[in-house]
């Protein structure tokens, strides 16, 4: 006669209760000392006369699967996990949910919320202060503890760039008090954006450093190139004709004239003792 017998133990399974894993049996003792999973609540073992429960490689018996704080039992129920804690909707709630910044109710788990600086608020309750509609995912701009749609704000609290008369929305430069987008804010000549960048103006109008020398600078009659008299750029100036510092030196011997005496010979400057043959 052919044996049956428990894989493990090896004794004779011929009219008990068995069970098969990987297609070998094993009696039941030998199978919940085994692999029998062990209850997170009561610490014993989960036979196979009982139902296991498991959540994230954890198992509990059924009667022991409830909530931790009022112990209502989480079978076929909805729960959330804390510190290793399983509790219902309404005790979750009471202890953890954040509340709706605008209705102050709860918000419940696995309900889409919209949260801002800390705050948070029911996706219906996130409006914007103007309109009422419901923002959502779209952009939106807060100004004092409300938040607007963009539509909104534009319409009721943006200044407009002087430039393009369109609203500013982000950012912004101020010049001569008046509100320009940075984009908009560039040199009357080259067109090259002034923001965050050096610039001087002439009749009102803004110009990059290097435009305004060439539009208006003095130019040196020792190395032709401009003197912006900018960031406190000392030169001299002699008969409608201007240096800069350094290039205010003696035509023979290169000696800097500045702070001394001089003499003229033509365009030329010479020092007294080179002036002497003259």
């Amino acid at each position: 006669m052919e044996r049956f017998d428990c894989h493990h133990c090896e004794e004779s399974l011929f009219g008990k209760k068995y069970i098969l894993r990987e297609e070998s049996p094993y009696c039941v003792g030998c199978f919940e000392a085994l692999y029998a999973s062990t209850c997170e609540e009561c610490g014993k073992p989960i036979g196979c006369d009982c139902k296991d429960l498991s959540y994230k490689d954890r198992h509990w018996h059924e009667a022991c699967f409830h909530c931790s704080r009022c112990e209502s039992s989480l079978v076929d129920k909805p729960f959330a996990a804390k510190e290793d804690q399983l509790l219902c909707t309404d005790c979750y709630s009471h202890e953890y949910s954040s509340r709706c910044q605008e209705c102050k109710k709860t918000i419940m788990p696995g309900t889409r919320k919209m949260e801002y600086k800390g705050s948070s608020w029911h996706e219906t309750c996130f409006t914007c202060h103007r309109c009422q509609q419901p923002i959502g995912t779209k952009s939106f701009i807060p100004k004092d503890e409300q938040n607007f749609c963009v539509p909104c704000y534009e319409k009721q609290h943006a200044l407009h760039c002087v430039q393009c008369k369109k609203p500013i929305t982000a950012g912004g430069v101020t010049y001569r008090e008046q509100p320009w987008h940075k984009e908009c804010f560039v040199c009357t000549a080259c067109k090259k954006p002034l923001s965050g960048q050096r610039f001087t103006s002439r009749d009102e109008f803004a110009y990059c450093l290097d435009c305004f020398c060439d539009l208006y600078a003095k130019k040196c009659a020792g190395c032709t190139n401009p003197i912006s008299g900018l960031g406190g750029t000392k030169y001299i100036s002699f008969e409608e004709r201007q240096w800069h510092n350094d290039c205010f030196n003696c035509k023979k011997c290169s000696l800097s004239l500045v702070g001394r005496g001089f003499l003229t010979e033509r365009d030329d400057i010479l020092c007294p003792d080179c002036g002497k043959d003259i």
